[in-house]
């Protein structure tokens, strides 16, 4: 039992991911994306790319590359802001009830040095009294 506790707690590195936390229709036509980055590893990770495609209802709704250089705890998360110039066939599933959303890309970490694939799905739901904004 004492030569176990020399060696210290084992380092568990898992793949990062990225989901939306909110969504909110600007009048222009873009959208602003709060991302929530999450860190499922026992030690911190640093965030120097993120980037990923979105599907809204089963309709490509563009890209995001962020370069966002976070540092995220251990078993932890975080939230950064993203803009996307949604396309139209995109803007129209986007509607008052709930809609499906997948996202798919990459996430590199400097931090440890890594370069992992990520996808998330779920689905976005209106807030009642704030239009043009889902959760």
């Amino acid at each position: 039992m004492a030569i176990a506790g020399c060696y210290g707690e084992r380092k568990n590195v898992f793949p990062p991911r990225a989901s939306i936390q909110q969504l909110t229709s600007n009048p222009d036509g873009s959208w602003s994306l709060k991302l929530r980055l999450q860190n499922f590893s026992n030690i911190s990770m640093t965030f120097a790319h993120v980037d990923g495609k979105l599907q809204v209802g089963g309709v490509d709704a563009g890209s995001i590359a962020l370069t966002p250089n976070l540092r995220i705890g251990p078993e932890s998360a975080d939230v950064i802001d993203a803009t996307l110039a949604a396309t139209p066939s995109a803007r129209a599933k986007l509607g008052n009830g709930n809609v499906q959303y997948v996202l798919v890309g990459r996430i590199s970490t400097s931090e440890p040095k890594r370069d992992e694939p990520y996808e998330f799905s779920s689905q976005l739901s209106p807030v009642p009294g704030l239009p043009g904004v889902f959760r």
